[in-house]
């Protein structure tokens, strides 16, 4: 078996018995039916770029659906198998004038597993998570039967209403409540309630225009100014340790910039007078004026967030040369709590990692990722520990402990700081209901 399936781009790493690769849906069906048969766990193998160990097995036969990658774009929608990349995707949609909304940072991630964990990404500022933009998806049970359901379908099993915490974004557990839909179930579930094999999403008609910037400044504070802008459909924040790092690959990168923020701005066309708000809106915020950088062509806007996702690449990079995992938060908070957070992770992060650590993301929905980057075995201890009490302090200030990446394997255990025990125990009965051997995704979200 090849061991890049045993693996997922954190690092993390498991083991199994067999692979299969089935060519089509049929074939799906019957390696599940062979598995509900001998009781074996089965892991759905997605493209390998999450950091929480959902497609890495631990035991078992692992299920790539790599094959199923049938893409049909069509007026308004488009219908996918669940292979299809992100970046696949998009470029089809916009070959036809649309956009597929959710942007995760990964576009390599395939379509499926983006669904499986509800990911959202940058234009989730304006568009929320993938969850709004599903309109019917095909799956398959660990028994072999299949479910083809749309929007409005309700389950047929009475569920609860599980709490839900007051920010843009939350994919920890699973969505349930009172009359809902099959749909809603099945995203965000991470591979433990069943198999997608086709999904329905949303396109939306591609805007006129799109102004894109950089926009350094030398201190750590001025985006708040820049959230309040109207269209924007993207804020993505860069600290002072995040700015350095990317200095290496950018050495462009004004020398006095200690932040910077990524926008992107929907615009009427060309001319609409919102470009020309730009530099005092710049000059209020205390930016860098001159030395930020604008663009409005779909090139440069592309060599824009290619300067966005090197961040976390030469993040990546770093962990594994240095031989360690990299400790990442996925915590969001209310966005009234925004500041006290970044504050929060700031001072505690000086205090015990100083110098190993970047921060950065979706400042916008009040969700920053924190990379702890370490070098030593007690690194790796200590900031295992510290991750657990970021996540205590953002569900303390009314947060969720995981806003896009699903908590997987590897932080399964944060299920119990975001819910009750009979909340949890609610879920499990789903999960029996659909999976009652226990056998699809084992390990995973559950420990």
């Amino acid at each position: 078996m090849n061991p890049a399936y045993l693996e997922d781009a954190s690092g993390f790493r498991g083991h199994a018995e067999q692979f299969f690769a089935p060519q089509d849906e049929s074939q799906v069906l019957d390696v599940l039916r062979r598995a509900s048969r001998d009781e074996m766990p089965v892991t759905l193998a997605g493209a390998g770029t999450g950091v929480t160990g959902g497609r890495v097995p631990l035991g078992g036969w692992v299920l790539s659906l790599e094959k199923l990658n049938r893409l049909e774009v069509r007026q308004c929608t488009a219908v996918a198998g669940p292979a299809v990349l992100l970046r696949d995707l998009h470029a089809a949609a916009t070959r036809s004038g649309q956009f597929y909304p959710p942007d995760p940072t990964e576009t390599a991630a395939s379509l499926g597993g983006t669904i499986a964990t509800n990911a959202s990404g940058s234009r989730s500022f304006l568009y929320g998570d993938t969850r709004r933009h599903v309109q019917r998806l095909r799956v398959a049970l660990m028994d072999g039967r299949l479910l083809d359901v749309r929007r409005g379908d309700k389950i047929d099993f009475e569920a609860p209403a599980l709490p839900r915490p007051r920010t843009t974004k939350h994919t920890a557990g699973y969505y349930l409540a009172p009359g809902m839909d099959w749909v809603d179930l099945f995203i965000g579930s991470e591979g433990t309630l069943g198999v997608i094999l086709e999904a329905e999403v949303s396109l939306r008609p591609a805007p006129a225009a799109v102004l894109a910037g950089v926009i350094f400044f030398p201190t750590a504070a001025g985006w708040e100014q820049l959230v309040r802008v109207p269209g924007l459909r993207m804020i993505e924040y860069f600290d002072d340790k995040s700015v350095a790092v990317l200095r290496t690959r950018y050495p462009e990168i004004p020398r006095e910039a200690a932040s910077a923020v990524l926008v992107e701005q929907e615009l009427s066309g060309e001319d609409d007078p919102e470009i020309d708000r730009w530099p005092d809106r710049l000059d209020a915020a205390g930016a860098l004026t001159d030395a930020s950088w604008f663009a409005t062509t779909a090139r440069d806007r592309e060599r824009f967030r290619t300067f966005r996702h090197a961040l976390p690449e030469i993040v990546n990079d770093t962990v594994r040369r240095r031989g360690f995992m990299k400790f990442s938060s996925d915590h969001a908070v209310p966005l009234d709590r925004n500041i006290e957070m970044l504050d929060y992770y700031r001072s505690t992060l000086e205090a015990g990692f100083p110098g190993r650590y970047v921060i950065f993301g979706h400042i916008g929905d009040a969700h920053l990722h924190v990379n702890i980057l370490p070098e030593s075995e007690d690194d790796s201890a200590r900031a295992r520990l510290l991750m657990i009490e970021f996540a205590r302090h953002a569900v303390a200030l009314g947060g969720t402990v995981s806003a896009e990446h699903g908590l997987g394997k590897r932080k399964a255990h944060f299920l119990e700081l975001q819910f009750t025990l009979s909340e949890i125990e609610s879920m499990k009965q789903v999960k029996r209901r659909l999976d009652p051997k226990w056998l699809l995704g084992r390990g995973t979200l559950f420990q």
